[in-house]
């Protein structure tokens, strides 16, 4: 039987906190590209992680706009305050703990929101409609839902590393073997209907290099920092060997050297927009029930 409760797979130790901040740095600009902003709005951020996004928003969204992010882990959230913090930005954004599955929001809060947001949630919970359609009723009707997460099947590495085919399949396995779906990505419009939105528009956002582009160490070491970070899963569900774990890792650490190289990914974008409260359902007054 499925568990109902999301399982992270790659944990909240400082290694996996710093290779978090890392990859904030190298999608969000692109990321708050698509969503275009117009200032004032006020924002749910589901699944806030360290916060980086969160704040590039409220930035966006000043003076007259709020964010509010919800996240789960508490060594998350706490990370999320040390920068805000360090940044001079401590009131920037509310942050709030709560389950993205049941979200914690609060009398006058549901229905009010312009804009809910979830970014590398939905392929680490078990249940990710169930998200989705909390995240309709957190926005006002006309409210835009926008989702992106991972299709993990569209990644290609050229020259193709040693070991690394097995490796990222063994990966992909692990999020099967929690509960989740690696390939949510290629979801994101199909629960944005069956949620009750209604779908807008759909791209992908590059995320990959090449040898000889400044940030293409980054893109691979963040790759590297995933896979270790998955380690103990694969291995123990016995996925992959962990002598071929470890080659793997080997030959990829060594691939970024190569004057050849280049990694291909795509972040695939969705979203949809609350519909009048006449058109649907999940538009009737909330007063009263439970994401």
């Amino acid at each position: 039987m499925t568990s109902t409760r999301s399982r992270y797979l790659h944990g909240t130790d400082p290694r996996e906190q710093k290779r978090l901040a890392r990859l904030n740095t190298l999608i969000n600009r692109a990321s708050l590209r698509e969503l275009a902003l117009g200032g004032g709005e006020r924002i749910l951020e589901v699944g806030s992680g360290l916060g980086q996004f969160a704040r590039d928003m409220a930035r966006a969204v000043a003076p007259g706009g709020r964010v509010l992010g919800i996240e789960r882990s508490r060594e998350q959230i706490a990370g999320a305050v040390r920068a805000a913090r360090a940044a001079g930005e401590t009131g920037l954004v509310e942050w709030r703990r709560g389950d993205a599955l049941d979200l914690p929001l609060r009398r006058g809060e549901r229905g009010r929101f312009d804009l809910a947001h979830a970014r590398f949630l939905l392929e680490h919970v078990p249940d990710p409609l169930r998200v989705v359609r909390g995240m309709v009723r957190a926005v006002r009707p006309g409210g835009r839902i926008v989702l992106e997460d991972d299709d993990h099947d569209v990644i290609r590495l050229w020259p193709e590393p040693a070991g690394f085919a097995p490796l990222w399949n063994a990966y992909m396995r692990s999020f099967k073997s929690l509960g989740n779906d690696p390939a949510v990505g290629r979801r994101l419009v199909a629960l944005l209907h069956e949620a009750g939105a209604r779908p807008r528009r759909n791209t992908w956002i590059f995320f990959g290099s090449c040898s000889g582009a400044p940030d293409f160490p980054a893109y691979v070491e963040n790759a590297a920092g995933l896979l270790r970070g998955a380690r103990r899963a694969i291995v123990e569900e016995g996925l992959l060997p962990a002598r071929s774990f470890d080659a793997a890792i080997v030959a990829l650490d060594a691939w970024k050297k190569r004057p050849d190289a280049a990694f291909w990914f795509a972040i695939a974008w969705a979203e949809g927009v609350r519909p009048p409260r006449e058109e649907g359902k999940t538009s009737k007054p909330l007063k009263g029930r439970r994401v």
